[in-house]
């Protein structure tokens, strides 16, 4: 059973929801497009409000249902270190995903979703501060890496989480939106950082 939910939850996050929705209704691969990602920022910026947001749903929850699997598991299984895993694969599938030559995104919405399953309160908290620097900025990655640095903060000081599992993956998810945002972190840092406007544009 193990091993069947670990292959279920990389399947789960392989689900490519912005690249089909691209082909399907657009006739374009997104990622050959806009920034070239396979992610919901990107979906925004080429595809429209509607399209983007769908793929934002579908992405965060392939995230939050991969996490749930762990309730297949019995009951004197189920741990925060199973959901973990779980939830790291579904991202990891995001990334990688395999229906569309292991070409994917940055994996966003998909922690997002798995952070829901794992601390409501907490990703309730970090989406404020994603909302609050998004409408005031435009700029995705900025709002993204801010969010994440913030959920160490809102885990210890708000919630006072006393799994210690926990709050070293909120660190991890820190330095990894970190380490998948390098080059926008040096376009940022020349000025260069496109802003999202909420409108299709194939030929972004």
């Amino acid at each position: 059973m193990q091993l069947l939910l670990i292959l279920l939850a990389y399947l789960l996050g392989s689900l490519a929801w912005s690249v089909w929705i691209g082909r399907l209704v657009y006739g374009i691969d997104l990622r050959e497009h806009g920034s070239g990602n396979a992610g919901a920022t990107n979906a925004f910026r080429v595809l429209g409000k509607q399209a983007g947001t769908l793929v934002l749903i579908l992405d965060s929850l392939k995230g939050f249902l991969a996490v749930r699997l762990v309730y297949f598991l019995p009951s004197e299984e189920q741990s925060v270190v199973w959901m973990l895993i779980l939830g790291f694969l579904a991202v990891l599938g995001h990334l990688f995903p395999v229906y569309v030559g292991f070409r994917g995104g940055k994996g966003i919405a998909t922690l997002l979703g798995v952070v829901i399953a794992l601390h409501s309160g907490a990703a309730l908290l970090a989406i404020a501060v994603f909302l609050a620097l998004f409408l005031s900025t435009r700029i995705v990655s900025v709002s993204s890496m801010s969010a994440a640095l913030s959920l160490p903060f809102w885990l210890i000081y708000r919630f006072k989480e006393p799994s210690e599992v926990l709050i070293i993956f909120s660190f991890a998810i820190a330095l990894l939106v970190l380490v998948t945002h390098r080059k926008n972190i040096v376009r940022l840092l020349r000025g260069e950082e496109n802003k999202v406007r909420l409108k299709r544009k194939a030929e972004d």
